[in-house]
């Protein structure tokens, strides 16, 4: 969302605006005894589970470390029933949409802060907020630069990330290579820190969604794990609402790599079904995934093994996946979001990534779980995959202690960075 502020009308409007703000819905929900507020900057796209999963993920760590604070959202997008779904977590958080609450939400805001995301995605809507205000900002949680060139190609930061990082009040990249690669390229912004993504966080559910669904299917509680399969490349083209135009070349790659990446996936499914008395639920990320869960999958699986699989044909939102997720003994696939609301709630979870997924994936490392991140591009490391979704089914108490440890880790980094945010409150 992008709504044309300048400082000079947004000074003129500031008196008119305080003497207004008790009548208006948004502020009905503002507690009067708060005495500071950040309007946070999030909520990217609805098509993704971990894209919703961001938002409610940083208002939890704000809720749980800033309880003085009073937070309004600056969505981009919360179509789809996902307004609804943070309204009913959130009762109090405003959601700033029309260009009178910007206004508003610019004149009463003491910090803006942009939320955990794949790069700078609100890049213009910090800029907006600094030529009408000129008051503190910073960034929570996100990967730079955030895109992928060729290989053989140096991977750069624009100049407007530059200028905009270098003037935030702090920066926490959710990633140790997006960190190394801001140093690297001369970011000088006070506070430079690793902050976990903020979907670590999300507590989002829907436990009657949940609960029929795994009955309807015959899931038992502790007794099925979770797989994601994926492309290299997203078809967004395919995805509703977005309007991506076809990219062959992605085509191509996707064609390509797509048995090298989800084989592996397939074998670990088979031999945990033939070995152990788990079954297999093959769920999405986003919405382009259940038809791979199909085609990629399902489809691929011997019949003794498909009998104890189940695939779900329909796309579903962050707060049923995550009470699904908290019911299974540990997921596996090549996306990352679903991974991280695993280890939110203690739940094991394995990552494989690939260069096409930027620096993401190595926030597995930063919280202590190398030994459940593989790289598809490093045959040593393919190798390993199969033997350690295996181990996590065979021996699921030492894995949930492991999950634990690891979320122990992100919570205490979560406090930490809150309190540096609440330095400039």
């Amino acid at each position: 969302m992008e709504t044309k502020i300048n400082r000079r009308s947004f000074l003129k409007q500031t008196a008119a605006l305080a003497a207004t703000f008790n009548s208006l819905p948004i502020w009905s929900h503002i507690t009067p005894d708060r005495k500071k507020s950040i309007l946070l900057c999030s909520s990217w796209q609805t098509f993704n589970i971990g894209d919703i999963a961001h938002t409610p993920g940083v208002l939890t760590i704000f809720e749980r470390f800033l309880p003085d604070v009073q937070v309004l959202l600056w969505p981009h997008d919360v179509k789809n029933g996902v307004k609804e779904i943070l309204g009913k977590r959130f009762p109090n958080v405003p959601i700033i949409q029309s260009e009178e609450e910007v206004k508003q939400a610019f004149s009463v805001a003491d910090l803006f802060v942009h939320g955990s995301g794949p790069s700078l995605v609100g890049r213009r809507n910090i800029a907006q907020w600094v030529e009408a205000t000129g008051k503190p900002y910073g960034i929570y949680g996100i990967t730079f630069p955030g895109r992928y060139v060729a290989r053989d190609v140096k991977m750069t930061a624009s100049d407007v990330d530059i200028k905009l990082l270098n003037n935030a009040m702090f920066t926490f990249f959710r990633d140790s290579g997006s960190l190394m690669f801001a140093r690297e390229n001369g970011i000088t912004c006070p506070v430079m820190e690793f902050a976990p993504d903020g979907t670590f966080a999300v507590d989002l559910q829907n436990e009657e969604l949940a609960v029929s669904f795994l009955k309807e299917h015959g899931l038992e509680e502790g007794r099925f794990m979770c797989c994601i399969p994926r492309y290299r490349y997203t078809e967004e083209w395919l995805a509703k609402g977005k309007n991506r135009p076809f990219v062959q070349e992605h085509a191509d790659v996707n064609n390509k790599m797509k048995h090298h990446d989800n084989g592996p996936l397939r074998e670990a499914i088979t031999r945990i079904v033939r070995e152990t008395d788990m079954k297999i639920l093959i769920c999405p990320e986003d919405e382009t995934h259940v038809a791979l869960g199909k085609s990629l999958i399902l489809d691929h699986l011997p019949e003794d093994v498909r009998k104890q699989v189940v695939w779900r044909d329909r796309y579903w939102l962050t707060d049923e996946a995550l009470s699904t997720y908290k019911r299974s003994a540990g997921l596996f696939g090549l996306e990352m979001h679903s991974p991280i609301i695993c280890i939110g709630q203690g739940i094991p979870a394995v990552v494989c990534r690939f260069y096409e997924q930027t620096t993401k994936g190595y926030m597995w490392r930063d919280v202590g779980l190398d030994d459940w991140l593989f790289d598809m591009d490093i045959p040593e490391e393919v190798e390993k995959i199969v033997p350690t979704i295996l181990s996590i089914a065979k021996n699921p108490a030492a894995a949930q202690k492991k999950a634990l440890e690891a979320r122990a880790f992100v919570e205490k980094r979560q406090k930490e960075t809150s309190a540096i945010l609440a330095g400039f409150l």
